[in-house]
């Protein structure tokens, strides 16, 4: 047996052990779940003790974002008739995995941010426990290409927080690049509301390229991206599709998630505690207090 595999198994009877002794956790975690927080620290146990934690504790804390989620419902229909989110099919050669996220019309009538980020996560939840291969690394990129300054008065700075929050901290991922293509030039408004919320190690890993540029293929080889952007990998709606039937696969999983994967606080040891749960609280009241210049 290869010497990796044996500290992946170990590892995870470790893990494993570890959770069903945490009586505020859930105990029922899919083995490729844990495997990725593993991967994602490193392989430090104490590390991925703290990020399991984390990972449930918001998840418990946003209701809005983790809760009722049916696959089926109009509201989440709706999410991807008016937006693009997928995960690419190939890999770079770096065993980097790729993301496509962007609006796919400027008319926001019917986009909500909170079932935006509740799709997202949806999304999030069936690659992590469907896909069995475990990345070394995830690239997302972010078309603003529909992106106008009314996007602004859409966002729900409760939701961006909480979103910024797991993603950045809670999910078992090591991020290795963000790229903003299509940027407008208007571009540091819209950063400057996710700026305050972002950790300096992020902040410097992103990228903007300018329309109509090339420079994105610099980090992403073109083949590998979808046939919208001169790739290789289909259609992005082709490639949509599938995962929206991947996710709709899991509708009993969903639906039965949020009882599964509860935090009992009532539970949590006292050494158990974590001051990052506090910032999920600590939200700025309106725009008035970020600076847009």
């Amino acid at each position: 047996m290869p010497d990796q595999e044996m500290v992946e198994n170990r590892d995870l009877v470790a893990i494993k052990d570890w959770l069903c002794r945490q009586p505020h956790l859930p105990h029922e975690v899919d083995d490729i779940l844990l495997l990725r927080f593993l991967s994602s620290a490193k392989y430090s146990l104490e590390k991925a003790k703290k990020t399991i934690d984390l990972f449930f504790t918001v998840r418990s804390n946003a209701p809005e974002l983790f809760c009722k989620r049916d696959p089926w419902a109009p509201e989440i229909k709706r999410i991807f008739d008016v937006t693009d989110m997928l995960p690419l099919p190939n890999k770079t050669k770096e065993n980097y995995k790729v993301f496509i996220y962007r609006l796919s019309t400027t008319d926001l009538d019917l986009f909500n941010f909170v079932d935006a980020v509740k799709t997202f996560f949806m999304l999030a939840d069936t690659r992590l426990t469907e896909d069995q291969d475990v990345p070394a690394g995830e690239v997302p990129i972010f078309d603003s290409a529909n992106v106008t300054l009314k996007f602004i008065g859409k966002i729900n700075l409760s939701a961006l927080r909480k979103y910024m929050i797991y993603t950045q901290e809670a999910m078992p991922i090591r991020l290795k690049q963000v790229h903003v293509i299509n940027a407008p030039s208007y571009i540091g408004k819209l950063y400057a509301i996710c700026k305050p919320f972002l950790k300096t190690e992020v902040a410097k890993l992103i990228k903007f390229h300018e329309p109509n540029s090339d420079t994105l293929y610099k980090d992403i080889p073109q083949e590998i991206l979808p046939s919208d952007y001169g790739g290789e990998a289909g259609s992005v709606e082709q490639i949509k599709r599938e995962w929206i039937k991947k996710m709709e696969a899991k509708r009993d999983w969903f639906l039965t998630n949020d009882k599964r994967w509860a935090v009992d606080e009532s539970q949590r040891p006292s050494s158990c505690q974590d001051a990052r749960v506090d910032k999920l609280k600590d939200l700025p009241g309106s725009f008035r207090s970020l600076a847009l210049d």
